[in-house]
């Protein structure tokens, strides 16, 4: 625990989470790492296949580089439309979900999830090809370079959003200085007539990097031209990031995000024209191996050793290994998005220690680890997977909000304006664009990889209704739909002894109702504790609690870093005190049983930390306490209260109040943190769409 405090922090409170929100400076350092990063390695996957025509080819990349940047003014248009029209943040996702439909919702949802975990990969390994091109003898050690780099970016997202963000803008803010002087000081060399061109490869290299794209120059000038226009967009990766994370923003939010994403387009355009026009004067050939092409005009502007030339390639080596700072920032929120509509585990939706999505982060480690050691951590073999999930989720945001505009128009006082007018013509010309681009990309990278993407989206779409479905039959086993809100009349009589029993949950359902029965039945003495870690979550209980008019006194006990185990033990240790006949307080914990093995993995095991929690409480006071399960069996015959009576007269009986407990001495987290708590019995309380 001690080591995981040194490396991760001091756990934040809830309450803290306002704190945590970005400035625009820090949030072009998160948000933008990726798009920045890209202009290290666009340039070169152009001349990458423009090589195949020869060098005398080389000098279409200018005119590609033009017609990229403006699709990526559109673009960037289209998405700045996108976080004012929606400032709760989601991006494709949502704009798709609401305007398209489920399916396409679900379709960009898949491509956006594997684009992150692709810009992970490719920006760790195109950060060890800088490295490489600087130290030729790391070469053999690249995958195990990518994979402690891997580790090293969880760990500081770990530590918290602002954090990372503070630490990142270190190295982005660098890298794009470096490449604005280089910029600037080779264009006045141009203009002096001061240039003098790299030296050129060996002829043996480059007949080899003709020979293994001779193919390509006899599928005709078009289709070569059109491949590496596709190969130059992946400039565009990561503009989509911003209006994801829109609430990371500081308020005003969509204000912020949207100056911060016009910066990042200003500075992305620049670079990239900038750096493709100095590869034209510099002579700078594009091979599948170090030296980069960014690394050849660093040593054509600054000289070969210099200082300058050295900066350029460590500051490449940490923005694009830190650009997987932007996946590592949008990844986990967007999959908490899609978890709460249950189409992913809600294991994914919890805030960790540190007020992040940890399981998500741990998650896009764990999977972008896996590929860099597959494609053995070069990014040109993962690039030709990298831009059909972005493009496929431009395409789909754009022609949502598209209809988004048109639906402005059923709206009470409409007017058809010139500025209205001007938006959806900007999103239908941005859909068009970007579908063109998709399908380019589909015909000229297919064979090399982007068919992976294609079969990869799919699955992962019949992933998340598989997932979605087995949430609506969670939901059918536990709703109370079918059960009319009355008394629970509490035959007391009928119970056992007087021994204080607690009853822990924190959603009224079948399942907690189930335990709510046996505990009645076991005793006289019974108490209800919700341990409070969302505040909606203990708003809608107390609601229920109220409506159903039970007569068991309801115990909110405030969680302020979102655990489950010490307040539920301090909680518990108040209870103890309070028994007159010296009593410990037995435990009752609602639990449902799924069918399938693999389902467990759909739900948080958040019993198994609280009977850890009470196991622990135990040994370090040497008494024990009781601790009982009551499963309920999903899928089964629906449990039917026999202590729910309907009303038959109007004199209710008197029930207690919901108890706020606050006089439970929090004195700091232990290591009983939940992700989630989302109670024994799991699920909402109604079946949801």
């Amino acid at each position: 625990m001690n080591l995981r405090r040194m490396i991760i922090g001091e756990p934040l409170a809830t309450s803290a989470a306002i704190h945590q929100r970005l400035s625009k400076t820090k949030a072009l350092a998160v948000f933008s790492s990726d798009a920045l990063s890209s202009t290290a390695y666009a340039t070169e996957a152009i001349l990458l296949v423009l090589i195949a025509a020869g060098t005398g080819a080389l000098g279409a990349s200018m005119g590609i580089s033009i017609a990229i940047a403006a699709l990526l003014i559109v673009v960037a248009f289209s998405y700045y439309q996108t976080i004012h029209a929606y400032p709760n943040g989601g991006g494709a996702y949502i704009v798709s979900k609401e305007n398209l439909g489920t399916i396409p919702g679900l379709t960009a949802a898949a491509a956006l999830l594997i684009d992150y975990i692709l810009t992970v990969a490719v920006s760790v390994s195109a950060g060890v090809a800088a490295l490489t091109s600087a130290f030729p003898g790391v070469i053999p050690y690249r995958v195990h370079i990518a994979l402690v780099i891997v580790v090293f970016v969880t760990l500081i997202n770990l530590r918290g959003v602002k954090e990372s963000g503070t630490f990142f803008s270190i190295p982005t803010y660098a890298f794009i200085v470096g490449v604005l002087v280089m910029v600037g000081i080779g264009v006045v060399k141009v203009i002096l007539g001061d240039v003098i061109p790299v030296p050129p490869p060996s002829p043996e290299l480059l007949e080899e990097a003709i020979h293994h794209n001779e193919g390509l120059i006899s599928a005709g000038w078009l289709f070569l031209i059109l491949r590496a226009f596709a190969g130059g967009c992946t400039a565009l990766t990561g503009v989509e990031a911003i209006s994801n994370g829109i609430p990371a923003f500081k308020p005003p939010e969509s204000d912020n995000a949207g100056k911060t994403l016009i910066v990042m387009v200003v500075l992305l355009s620049t670079m990239f024209i900038g750096i493709t026009f100095l590869a034209n004067q510099y002579g700078a050939v594009a091979l599948d191996q170090p030296p980069t092409v960014l690394s050849q005009v660093a040593r054509g502007v600054f000289g070969e050793g210099s200082v300058m030339f050295y900066y350029m390639q460590f500051a490449t080596l940490f923005i694009l290994s830190l650009a997987a700072n932007t996946a590592y920032a949008d990844f986990p929120r967007l999959a908490s998005l899609i978890a709460k509509d249950r189409f992913l585990p809600r294991q994914l939706t919890g805030l960790g220690d540190r007020l992040v999505f940890s399981n998500g982060i741990l998650a896009l480690a764990v999977v972008s680890s896996i590929l860099i050691v597959l494609f053995d951590a070069r990014e040109h073999n993962l690039l030709p997977l990298y831009a059909v999930g972005v493009f496929l989720s431009f395409t789909l945001s754009q022609s949502g909000m598209v209809v988004h505009w048109m639906r402005e128009r059923t709206k009470p006082n409409f007017s058809m304006t010139t500025s209205w007018r001007l938006k959806i013509a900007l999103n239908a010309f941005g859909a068009i664009c970007t579908f063109i681009v998709l399908l380019i990309l589909m015909v000229t990278k297919f064979t090399e990889g982007a068919w992976i993407v294609v079969v990869a989206i799919p699955i992962a779409m019949y992933l998340f209704t598989r997932i979605h479905r087995h949430y609506e039959e969670v939901a059918e086993s536990l709703t109370l739909e079918g059960l009319h809100p009355g008394c629970i009349r509490i035959d007391t009589t009928r119970a056992l002894n007087h021994m204080p029993v607690v009853v822990l949950l924190n959603s009224l359902n079948r399942s907690s109702l189930q335990a709510l029965e046996y505990a009645v039945r076991l005793s006289d003495n019974v108490r209800v504790c919700a341990i409070e870690i969302e505040e909606g979550g203990i708003e809608r209980l107390k609601g229920k609690w109220n409506e159903w008019d039970i007569e068991v006194p309801l115990d909110i006990v405030p969680s302020p870093y979102r655990e489950v185990g010490r307040p539920l033990v301090e909680y518990l240790h108040q209870r103890d005190k309070l028994d007159i006949n010296g009593e410990p307080t037995a435990v009752v914990l609602p639990e449902f049983v799924v069918e399938h093995w693999y389902e467990r993995f759909m739900h948080n095991q958040t019993s198994v930390a609280i009977r850890d929690a009470l196991y622990h409480d135990q040994i370090a006071r040497g008494r024990g306490r009781p601790v009982i399960n009551v499963p309920y069996r999903i899928g089964e015959e629906l449990y039917m209260p026999v202590l729910v009576e309907e009303p038959t007269k109007k004199n209710e009986p008197e029930t207690s109040e919901p108890t706020l407990v606050k006089d439970v001495e929090l004195a700091g987290p232990t290591s009983t943190t939940a992700e989630s708590f989302e109670s024994p019995s799991d699920s909402a309380d109604e079946p949801k769409p």
